[in-house]
């Protein structure tokens, strides 16, 4: 797993890279820590405001696929980052925890075996896949990835991170407070629906989406009860699907998107434009290829030429090709794949137009770049 890629590629909103290699979010009404080694995710769990006063009520300890490490306790022990190398927790709480990152990043699913059926069966995945390894589906809770998604209607991830923040401080419960940084948790349905939601989202600049928010809570409730959305984990993929669709500003992509992140459909593909575009350019799909939009049709037509193509698990398969055509990652692909001397020589002329000047090393084979401008500075690795 790699907790980069996983993180941040548009699944969830709650996790910020706090230092290097180590990501601090929320999840299950805690606030978490996580960073890594080569085999093992490590974890520290903070102390919440109603708990605080707790003996031993911050945890620390590792996380693994096949097993997870003997504890010491440590009484009110703080985290350093040298004691990276022993497990520090709080008897009671260890075992649920560490349960939770298991079930959070659904740790049994053997990913090296998937990615091997997937290049088997794609030759295309198979040449991301080298360089985009460790992509993990989340399994989040079903309402916070609902009205999450509800949000990302026309909008881009750190626009929705935005978002998903303010929603939470204005109508979650507060944590606790790290580095001038204050915590909530997600926001109950119950305070979702309340009528003064509306007015108070729009002030926060939800625009539109703020209705929705506030109507889908309300039809939760006043419909379906408080275990409606859990309950949809149990029946079928088509029926959670259709079952989300009924929701005010919930399409079928954003039902996927619940249906694949929460509700454990690993076959939903969630299909927006970019993904249409990643079919047409690196598949050849060619079906209904006179469209201009997407429509419900065409929605399940890709959904199940992916399905087809990458068998039960075709949800995953898609966010490594998602997460592959993100702006963000592709320096990933530049450094793993560095172009060709020529192309390199090309770019450096346009480099020395933009006030940049690169100098060839002693064979020609790397490229070292000074610039002369601070906005701007490129690296070429061999």
């Amino acid at each position: 797993m790699r907790l980069d890629l996983t993180l941040a590629c548009g699944q969830s909103f709650r996790w910020r890279e706090t230092a290097e290699g180590h990501w601090t979010g929320v999840m299950g009404g805690r606030v978490w820590t996580l960073t890594q080694t080569d085999d093992t995710l490590w974890f520290h769990v903070y102390a919440n405001h109603q708990d605080g006063q707790k003996e031993g009520g911050d945890t620390k300890r590792r996380a693994g696929e096949k097993n997870v490490a003997e504890s010491k306790r440590r009484k009110g022990a703080p985290w350093k980052e040298e004691e990276d190398s022993r497990a520090v927790t709080s008897e009671q709480n260890s075992d649920v925890e560490a349960e939770m990152l298991r079930d959070y990043f659904q740790l049994h699913v053997k990913l090296g075996d998937l990615y091997k059926e997937w290049g088997s069966a794609d030759g295309h995945f198979k040449q991301i896949a080298d360089i985009f390894t460790g992509v993990r589906m989340l399994r989040q809770d079903p309402t916070e990835c609902l009205f999450s998604f509800i949000c990302t209607s026309n909008n881009h991830i750190s626009r929705i991170q935005g978002m998903v923040d303010r929603l939470c401080q204005s109508l979650g419960e507060p944590l606790c407070q790290l580095d001038q940084t204050s915590y909530y948790n997600f926001p109950t349905l119950s305070a979702l629906a309340d009528i003064s939601v509306e007015a108070r989202l729009r002030d926060l600049g939800f625009g539109y989406r703020a209705r929705f928010l506030q109507q889908s809570a309300k039809q939760i409730l006043d419909t379906h009860g408080l275990q409606w959305l859990e309950g949809l984990r149990r029946v079928p993929y088509p029926e959670a699907r259709d079952a989300l669709r009924t929701l005010p500003g919930v399409g079928t992509k954003v039902a996927d998107c619940v249906c694949l992140m929460s509700l454990d459909k690993p076959e939903a593909v969630p299909v927006d434009t970019h993904v249409w575009q990643i079919a047409k350019r690196d598949y050849k799909y060619a079906a209904n290829n006179g469209q201009k939009s997407l429509t419900d049709k065409l929605h399940k037509e890709i959904g199940d030429f992916f399905r087809k193509l990458w068998g039960p698990y075709a949800g995953w398969a898609h966010s490594v090709l998602f997460c592959a055509d993100l702006k963000k990652f592709q320096s990933l692909k530049e450094t793993t794949h560095p172009k060709p001397l020529k192309t390199r020589k090309e770019e450096d002329e346009k480099c020395k137009k933009s006030n940049l000047k690169r100098e060839f090393d002693g064979d020609k084979t790397n490229l070292k770049t000074k610039s002369k401008c601070r906005k701007a500075q490129v690296s070429v690795q061999k």
